[in-house]
């Protein structure tokens, strides 16, 4: 595939079984496609992948066979299903033969308005068919129990990107626990042991705006192709899981003339273990990497759970969540705390800038017109001691106030590195570097914790807005270093001695 214009105008995707053609516009959404093939089973709730009344499966990669994917419909690209294999709340069950997440959720009294029902169907479906619910039910991780396994190993968090408002969470929850084993014979859990739908070469040109505008919608199977078309067109917009581009499109309207979609680019899906560094595809979801990574990165590992909800986790990724420059994205601050790099790549090559010599302002940052983020580098061996703090009105599913990483060394005592990586207090995710200095060579002593709070509770350029005031936002700051030393001597065991 090259940046000419080819001749494939229109878009297959596999419906429930059935082929269907979507042709246009390109910014149309498959939300909207799906409602005009009059599959009304998806709702649109919130328009910004907060709700979960829009939720389909999708059929992703996973190893030799594939995995039923819960997304939100209302934020991926019609177009960006081309060639693959979508089942709606429709191609679950009949009214004559109910799927067993259907008959759960009628017997149990899940639903009642019925308009938030289909969205909970398709989330729970998929977590009813995650191969490693029954026959290896996981256990809660050490984080402050953001998972919640009912005695069928079923993750509740799995419906966390899902609202209701009127039948209330219990039934749902019973419903959700009482689920057993697919049937040997049940036709999605089948379809799982082939591999998901190859990518496919999606070239799409249609008027996109009010006035006309051409818009163009491409897929390219491979980086070098993708790169090309970068730098023929910088403007490209560049799409993995939509879950930002997708609130822009809904709520503000934008509009873009090009828009390149690299999310199963097979180059930027690779996770790599070498002897000096960790190297994470930018195109990895992360809940891919939650499950592949399986705890091996605990700093991550506590951020995963933490970082909107399992519908967007699906989709988005860690390319996408530093590509935006935001300063309150999540991962910044955790992969700050490791010191992660960013491989940059352009047909030129590529080149590799320290995260935190990445932002250079809000939403600005050193990316320069015609490159990609394709990976990043955490280096080894990874830090001792290690937290995810994030401060939000709601404790999921939310945007954060404050956010911040921390990654210590400790030898005999002595704090002999500090790194700490901060969202929410600046026009930058930035790092605590004068916190940093204040802890290295001290005492891991409550003594020296909180000298180096008063620090951190200065630490960056706090402003008020609707989260959050200034003020509150430094005392989060000062309170976090302290809780992070509350935490880590909770996990040894050894608080009474210390606080003494």
């Amino acid at each position: 595939m090259s940046a000419e214009a080819t001749q494939e105008t229109k878009c297959l995707i596999t419906v429930n079984g059935t082929a269907r053609e979507f042709d246009g516009p390109p910014r149309a959404n498959a939300l909207d496609f799906l409602r005009g093939q009059q599959l009304t089973g998806c709702k649109e709730g919130c328009a910004e992948g907060e709700c979960g009344a829009c939720s389909i499966l999708v059929a992703r990669s996973d190893g030799e066979g594939s995995r039923w994917t819960a997304v939100n419909a209302c934020l991926l690209p019609a177009a960006s299903l081309d060639g693959q294999e979508v089942i709606t709340s429709e191609g679950l069950g009949s009214v004559a033969d109910l799927h067993p997440v259907q008959a759960e959720m009628a017997n149990r009294g899940g639903s009642q308005c019925g308009y938030c029902t289909p969205g909970f169907v398709c989330s729970m479906a998929a977590e009813y068919y995650r191969p490693e619910r029954t026959s290896n039910p996981a256990v809660s991780a050490e984080d402050g129990g953001e998972h919640d396994y009912g005695p069928n190993g079923f993750d509740l968090h799995a419906l966390s990107g899902n609202l209701c408002r009127c039948t209330g969470y219990r039934p749902i929850r019973d419903a959700a626990y009482a689920l057993g084993e697919p049937e040997e014979d049940d036709p999605l859990a089948v379809r799982t042991q082939r591999s998901a739908p190859a990518p496919v070469a999606t070239d799409i040109q249609r008027a996109d705006t009010p006035t006309g505008e051409l818009g163009r919608f491409r897929r390219a199977t491979d980086l070098e192709s993708a790169l090309q078309i970068l730098a023929d067109e910088p403007d490209t917009v560049l799409v993995a899981g939509a879950t930002d581009w997708g609130v822009e499109v809904n709520i503000k309207e934008a509009r873009a003339r090009s828009v390149l979609a690299i999310d199963r680019l097979p180059e930027l899906r690779q996770i790599h273990w070498g002897e000096q560094y960790l190297e994470l595809g930018a195109g990895c979801t992360l809940s891919e990497l939650e499950w592949k990574l399986a705890g091996r990165v605990p700093l991550l590992g506590k951020l995963f759970g933490q970082f909107a909800s399992r519908l967007i986790r699906n989709s988005a990724t860690l390319g996408g969540n530093l590509g935006t420059g935001s300063p309150i994205g999540d991962t910044p601050p955790a992969l700050l705390a490791l010191e992660a790099q960013l491989v940059l790549t352009s047909i030129r090559g590529n080149r590799m800038v320290a995260l935190a010599e990445y932002f250079t302002g809000y939403r600005r940052t050193v990316r320069e017109p015609g490159e990609m983020i394709t990976a990043i580098r955490i280096p080894l061996p990874l830090a001792e001691l290690t937290s995810f703090q994030k401060i939000s009105k709601r404790r999921f599913d939310d945007i954060s106030s404050v956010a911040v990483g921390y990654a210590l060394t400790v030898d005999d005592g002595v704090i002999s590195k500090a790194r700490i990586g901060l969202g929410g207090v600046a026009a930058t995710p930035l790092r605590a570097r004068a916190t940093e200095a204040m802890l290295e060579g001290k005492e891991w002593d409550l003594d020296t914790i909180r000298a180096a709070a008063r620090t951190m509770g200065q630490e960056g350029t706090p402003m008020d807005d609707h989260r959050a005031s200034a003020n509150y936002r430094k005392a989060m700051l000062a309170s976090s270093l302290e809780r992070f030393y509350a935490e880590q001597l909770a996990h040894s065991g050894t608080g009474e001695e210390q606080n003494s």
